[in-house]
């Protein structure tokens, strides 16, 4: 079997190194150059069965987990070997001898190794098989409302438009049973995930993850909060507002908490369904559109700012729209961007419908393809071909969905009437809960749950308990109906099983893509942040392609200070949602105030 063979077919020799002068810069460079062919091959070996993983899923087919775990552990054998690990850690002996990008590479190699040290093989090769079976477990779950099995995107549909609260309560509670199914799963990949990373010396998974920004857990931890405690006024504002505006809509008293099933988004993340701008039906705009005229208008934006086409493998191996009714076998919903091969073949796997949400995803989603893109030139090497932070890529994706939602924008592309009058505070309203809802969820709830879940070792028996203590603390946010131990409404959330301990990218990215949009906004096109065209600018796209081509091969703090003359900051937000933060005064005057100032 392939995977038998492979982990010692691929050690990298150290008559390769022998046969090398004994310069430092010389000897680094012949290892990485292997290294680099290596990862490749081996990364795309795992993207191709992860990717089968997540388009077809079939009940009692354990094929694909199969599969991809052995093509994981072929690739975690090579990047966690021990001879690349003793490698990468005497070359770095020379640092002072390298070239910057050479020691970034090293770095990077040893930072690969800790999520797969082979001086701990059955560990790895658990931790991968757990991986693996989760995925299914997760994307495989039948949700059924009276006795029909539905997608997310019906759950989704449910809690966006339906007024009746049974109905709301049903289709909520229904969404979490997925939670308590993959429960033990996360159990079982909370000690697993620790323990691998231990045996590099890492403190636990989280810290592990946080290192990537060159960064402490505490360190983030404490950013994240002060993200929160910044946008708290603006948020406890849009709480209070919220709070009275739903209890009138459903004919009950003022909570001091909002239920989660008032809510439009099945963790409370996203309220943006609650507004509609009057003028602006962009749902009913997109409904006579095909699903495919959103992926080709998101294309469309990015060529008109300069960039290529998109390469014709995109369209031929994406997974872009919903399954047919009576396909006999299932799908990740959740929209994501896949760089294949560290090169040119990108892919995305989305549901797309013609609706307001999916016509932002769209443009979001191929926001991480043209980055993955850009990166992929012979100056970044494979091993960087990555974000300069991983909240780069996210931020990127973000704004370039914001700019894609703005009315001159909308205008320019024919959905929405030249000349027609908006209401300036609505959009700003249902702006606001998007981006600055997010924040106590993403920097706030999340980021908490997976520290203490990591970190603190959260024990099984307090996961609930936890859960809904970060939920009432952030968002002030209360369960529809007692949510005991039974349950994990935190594995609901795709992420804590999929991409665990990084949900503070998000977080990061939002503030990210105000300074972003700000930077283009005011700098590039001289228009009001509120209401921008970046369409046909190709000096906008040649300020993108400046930001995502070095990748991950320069230090993202300086790279940030050379585009936006700045550091990270959430003054572009708050700057962004200063003239709503005096509506809502008004508004919620008299009212009272059931959220904590901090």
């Amino acid at each position: 079997m392939r995977g038998k063979i492979l982990p010692v077919a691929l050690m990298l020799t150290s008559a390769l190194l022998a046969s090398c002068s004994r310069s430092p810069e010389k000897e680094a460079n012949a290892f990485l150059a292997d290294y680099n062919a290596q990862y490749q091959k081996l990364s795309y070996e795992s993207s191709k069965a992860e990717w089968r993983s997540n388009t077809m899923i079939i009940e009692g087919d354990t094929t694909n987990a199969y599969n991809t775990r052995m093509a994981n552990e072929a690739l975690a054998a090579f990047t966690g070997s021990t001879e690349n690990i003793e490698t990468a850690r005497r070359l770095l002996g020379d640092a002072d001898r390298l070239s910057d990008l050479t020691v970034k590479q090293l770095q990077k190699v040893l930072y690969l190794a800790a999520n797969n040290p082979q001086t701990v093989p059955d560990l790895v090769k658990a931790r991968i098989k757990a991986e693996a079976l989760q995925t299914e477990m997760l994307y495989g779950f039948d949700f059924k409302i009276g006795g029909r099995s539905v997608s997310t995107n019906d759950i989704d549909d449910i809690l966006k438009t339906d007024s009746n609260l049974d109905d709301r309560l049903e289709a909520w509670e229904e969404s979490k049973k997925v939670g308590a199914a993959v429960a033990d799963g996360l159990v079982e990949l909370q000690g697993l995930r620790n323990a691998t990373v231990r045996a590099l010396g890492y403190d636990d998974y989280f810290s592990y993850q946080v290192s990537d920004y060159g960064m402490t857990a505490e360190e983030m931890v404490e950013l994240n909060d002060q993200l929160v405690r910044e946008l708290r006024p603006l948020y406890r504002e849009i709480h209070t507002y919220v709070r009275y505006m739903l209890a009138e809509r459903y004919g009950e008293e003022v909570p001091d908490l909002i239920p989660a099933h008032w809510l439009p988004n099945r963790w409370g993340q996203d309220w943006t369904a609650l507004v509609s701008v009057e003028g602006l039906d962009l749902d009913g705009e997109l409904s006579k559109k095909e699903p495919a005229w959103l992926v080709q208008q998101a294309e469309r934006f990015y060529t008109s700012l300069g960039f290529e086409e998109l390469p014709e493998s995109f369209w031929e191996k994406s997974d872009l729209y919903p399954l047919p009714d009576g396909t006999d076998y299932k799908k990740n919903n959740h929209a994501s961007a896949w760089h294949m091969d560290l090169d040119h073949d990108v892919r995305s796997l989305m549901s797309v419908i013609p609706n307001a949400e999916w016509y932002e995803t769209t443009h979001h989603e191929l926001g991480h393809i043209y980055y993955f893109l850009e990166y992929s030139n012979p100056d970044v090497p494979i091993i960087l071909r990555e974000g300069a932070n991983r909240a780069y890529h996210e931020a990127i994706g973000s704004m370039m969905g914001l700019a894609a939602m703005q009315k001159p924008f909308l205008q320019g592309i024919g959905v929405f009437p030249p000349g027609a009058e908006t209401d300036e505070i609505q959009t700003l309203l249902k702006e606001s809960l998007n981006y600055v809802v997010f924040i106590p969820w993403s920097a706030g709830v999340m980021t908490s749950f997976e520290h203490a879940l990591y970190a603190e070792e959260l024990p099984r028996d307090q996961f609930n308990a936890r859960w809904w203590e970060l939920k009432r603390r952030y968002q002030g946010i209360a369960p529809p109906t007692p949510r005991g131990e039974e349950y994990c409404d935190a594995a609901s959330k795709t992420h804590i099983s999929d991409d665990a301990a990084q949900y503070y990218d998000y977080a990061l990215s939002y503030v990210l893509l105000f300074q972003f949009h700000d930077h283009i906004a005011r700098n590039i096109l001289h228009q009001d942040p509120h209401s921008t065209n970046y369409y046909g600018s190709k000096e906008v796209g040649d300020f993108l392609s400046t930001v995502m081509r070095p990748g991950g091969s320069r230090d993202w703090r300086k790279s940030m200070r050379e585009a936006l003359g700045e550091d990270m900051s959430a003054a572009a937000m708050l700057r962004y949602f200063e003239p709503l933060m005096t509506w809502l005064k008004e508004q919620n005057k008299g009212r009272t105030y059931t959220l904590p100032e901090v």
